[in-house]
């Protein structure tokens, strides 16, 4: 068993409690924790441990089998749909329980509960931002479709389930170290779960307060150059050329809009306190049986989140009557979000559209029990909010909700007192929606026509559903409930007196960015925006333009594709935005400037092949160099207003000096001289390569060992949990879009012959518990580039080799 290895671990988790006592809040009862019958001994797993049972479980309707393969992925048949999500509820559960628990508690503004008082302001953030009420309109709209109740009901009974027959001795490892105990599943938590997932994906593709900020010290030709909409080397997910109809909607901007909103020079002093990560993202290609070998379509897919242990995604195969799937599922919610079945293979990535927006609310005094609009008083809805603080007493916060949304921002929430603001939220994700039906459909589409009806109704986050079939077809649609806008409509803080900057109508789900069978016989999407200028809408967003220019390139010149072809793709390191940012940094910097350290790393920059290997100090000294140019050109404008305006894009500040090496943002505005390009080009490599040095005294200088890729713990606190010091290289622009802590959290390939061949792999394994061999065993081959064969199991292979254990069920009585 891994009782020496686990046992150390434990005790390291536990002794960060004991000793610091800090981010977990109060320590767990020694003696509870450490006894043999129920403590955390009992949490490692025997390395022989059988997963077979026969079980009667209160709920099911009929007979059903889960059988587990040797990476314990369970392949589950089922007589009906009912329980076949309530099996798929009930293994949830049983091998990622706190996962869900701690993620749907963090969803609700209750970390609290967990954490004790550090987590207060995270709380209070999420319940300001309206997560439950967002969760609450959406568990409306499920159970409003009988088939949605249906599935949402089978699938909580099943993890309750599971939690009913934990013994205090089975309860995972995380409990015992927090001293806290499970809660009974909900819809509601199911539904959390995917609004935390809308929060990552399009809460923070929107810069509202930034770009507020950066208004008040740019003029708006300014901000249309360091933010631009466009990129010039922008190649866009739907193919440059495409002719897009007339828009069924043209919004009309306000009379006052240059006065009161693009000429209004005053900033905003919030501060968001949970921020989703930016690097929020994916990539996904689909090529045609014109470009493969096998004349079958090639479908790939790797999203980028946050890696974890246990990881985000729980792999598993669901079968009945009417429905085959197999893929990564979420924790928490029914179906497979990613993957395939007998007939079509999909994927998604993210949109990185804004459906966000803050408009500033009037309150009539300080009760704020009302609010001016449209030229009255209109009555606030109050919401109270209690949190409950493990280790002390609960906190109180009173949430204002408007015809806008709940008021995020005011007197009592990260605000400047002095100079105090009222934002009201409006998010797309607060609207009524049941995006699990989306994946409900897409388990079961056999053609395009039913996958585009299966997609019809997915609102928030967007993404780009990329698809392929048997029959041949390829196709991508970018789908949301996108705002249309007018031009710059909620780039900034908008005034929230009257209707008149209220969102005018939502662009037709016909007119979402598509395309079906290219000529050129591929289609990719990685995070660009969707379309080029021609696109009769205003989009704005926060999108990624390199990994999407490698992917065209790569894919442009591809014939005769294997699957080995696109696993190669998938961990290609090559970094397309330095392919150009080089030339400017070698053909300006004055080398007889630089002492001899500076002038070697010029040397291995000059010599770099551009693949950011883990390896490679290439990358490692671009990376810090172009980091310390970026300084140089935009902290003395962008420091001027506090809190500070957001940077531009790599790729813009790429672009920009690529046009004129005159760039007026060059000089430094804090200084008397006027610095030129060559100046700051040679000043900021002298000072990249201080950290460079310091960097290669410690061993540091290869760009893993730079960057330290780590798979942390859901609770970072808890190290001996996490899986640092991973040998991969990769960046957040590069196809391989690996970071310290964020990248790749699921690889997947599907071959779509007559049998239809599928690999995949994602950076954890498929238990939660850290004292199980399969909590971590999938990391390794991720690192190294490795795959899985998937297999994609029949009814008649109940008897084969790759069977390891059963689970056979029927109905309790």
């Amino acid at each position: 068993m891994r009782l020496i290895p686990f046992a150390v671990s434990a005790a390291a988790a536990a002794g960060l409690i004991f000793v610091l006592n800090r981010p977990l809040g109060p320590a767990p009862p020694l003696g509870k924790l450490l006894s043999p019958h129920t403590g955390f001994w009992q949490n490692a797993e025997p390395a022989g441990a059988s997963f077979d049972a026969d079980l009667q479980l209160e709920g099911l309707k009929g007979m059903a089998e889960v059988y587990f393969d040797e990476r314990l992925v369970p392949h589950v048949f089922a007589e009906n749909n009912e329980d076949l999500y309530f099996i798929q509820g009930y293994l949830h559960a049983r091998f990622r329980l706190f996962q869900m628990d701690l993620q749907t508690r963090a969803a609700a503004g209750r970390a609290s509960e967990l954490a004790g008082p550090r987590a207060i302001e995270y709380d209070r953030e999420q319940r300001r931002l309206g997560m439950v009420f967002a969760a609450e309109n959406a568990v409306r709209e499920i159970e409003k479709d009988p088939a949605s109740r249906l599935i949402f009901d089978a699938y909580t009974k099943g993890v309750n389930a599971w939690i009913s027959s934990l013994r205090e001795a089975d309860m995972p490892l995380e409990y015992k170290l927090l001293d806290s105990k499970p809660e009974k599943w909900t819809n509601l938590r199911s539904a959390l779960l995917l609004k935390m997932m809308a929060k990552m994906l399009s809460s923070g593709t929107e810069n509202d307060l930034a770009y507020t900020n950066a208004k008040s010290v740019f003029m708006p030709d300014e901000l249309r150059r360091l933010y631009p909409q466009v990129h010039d080397s922008l190649v866009p997910i739907i193919p440059k050329g495409t002719v897009f109809p007339a828009p069924a909607i043209v919004p009309v901007p306000p009379a006052s809009a240059d006065s009161l909103y693009i000429g209004r020079r005053d900033t905003v002093k919030m501060k968001e306190i949970s921020r989703p990560d930016p690097n929020n993202g994916s990539n996904n290609w689909v090529v045609a049986g014109s470009k493969t070998a096998s004349g079958a379509p090639i479908l790939c897919n790797d999203p980028h989140l946050e890696l974890s242990l246990p990881s985000i995604w729980y792999e598993i195969q669901l079968q009945n009557k009417e429905s085959n799937a197999y893929g990564v599922s979420l924790p928490g919610t029914p179906f497979v979000i990613i993957g395939f079945n007998d007939s079509i293979a999909w994927g998604v990535t993210n949109a990185q559209r804004d459906v966000k927006d803050y408009y500033e609310i009037k309150f009539r005094d300080a009760s704020k029990k009302e609010y001016w609009f449209n030229g009255n008083w209109e009555k606030t809805e109050p919401r109270e909010e209690i949190i409950h603080v493990k280790g002390q007493s609960p906190v109180t916060d009173t949430v204002y909700y408007t015809v806008f949304g709940p008021v995020m921002y005011d007197d009592r929430f990260t605000n400047d007192a002095a100079a105090s603001r009222n934002l009201a939220v409006r998010w797309v994700a607060h609207d009524p929606s049941n995006e699990g039906k989306t994946f409900f459909w897409l388990n079961r589409a056999r053609n395009y026509d039913e996958y585009e009806k299966a997609i019809r109704d997915f609102q928030c986050p967007g993404q780009n559903f990329i698809f392929a079939s048997k029959t041949g077809d390829i196709a991508i649609w970018q789908q949301g409930k996108f705002p249309a806008r007018w031009d710059r409509q909620g780039l900034y803080v908008m005034p929230g007196e009257d209707s008149s900057y209220m969102w005018q109508g939502f662009i037709p789900q016909t007119e979402n960015p598509h395309a079906r069978n290219p000529e050129r016989g591929f289609l990719e999407s990685a995070n660009q925006r969707p379309a080029d200028s021609t696109y009769p809408y205003f989009i704005p967003g926060s999108y990624i333009t390199p990994r999407g220019i490698t992917i065209e390139n790569k894919l442009s010149g591809m014939s005769g594709i294997k699957p080995q072809d696109m696993m190669a793709l998938h961990n290609d390191y090559f970094n397309t935005l330095a392919e150009d940012a080089r030339e400017i940094l070698a053909a300006n910097v004055k080398e007889n400037e630089l002492d001899a350290n500076a002038r070697r790393y010029l040397d291995i920059l000059r010599g770099w092949d551009l693949m950011a290997g883990p390896d490679s100090k290439g990358q490692t000294v671009f990376q810090c160099w172009w980091d310390s140019l970026e300084t140089e050109i935009w902290k003395d404008e962008l420091t001027r207003v506090h809190p500070q305006a957001p940077w531009p894009e790599e790729q813009t500040t790429m672009e920009l000096l690529k046009k004129d090496t005159a760039l007026r943002y060059i000089d430094n505005i804090s200084t008397a001289r006027t610095e030129t390009l060559a100046d700051i080009v040679t000043l900021s490599l002298k000072k990249a390569a201080q950290e460079l040095l310091q960097k290669e005294k410690e061993g540091k200088l290869e760009w893993s060992l730079f960057k330290n890729p780590t798979v942390y713990h859901l609770i970072k606190d808890l190290k001996p949990f996490a899986r640092p010091g991973l040998p991969v290289g990769g960046n957040g622009n590069i196809i391989n879009a690996i970071t310290h802590s964020h990248g790749p959290s699921w690889r997947m390939i599907v071959h779509l012959t007559d049998q239809t061949e599928a690999w995949g792999v994602y950076p954890g394994g498929q238990s939660g518990n850290p004292g199980s061999r399969f909590y971590d065993n999938f990391v390794d081959p991720w690192a190294a580039g490795k795959y899985h064969k998937l297999w994609f199991m029949r009814p008649g292979d109940r008897t084969d080799k790759n069977v390891k254990w059963v689970i056979r069920l029927q109905p309790a009585g």
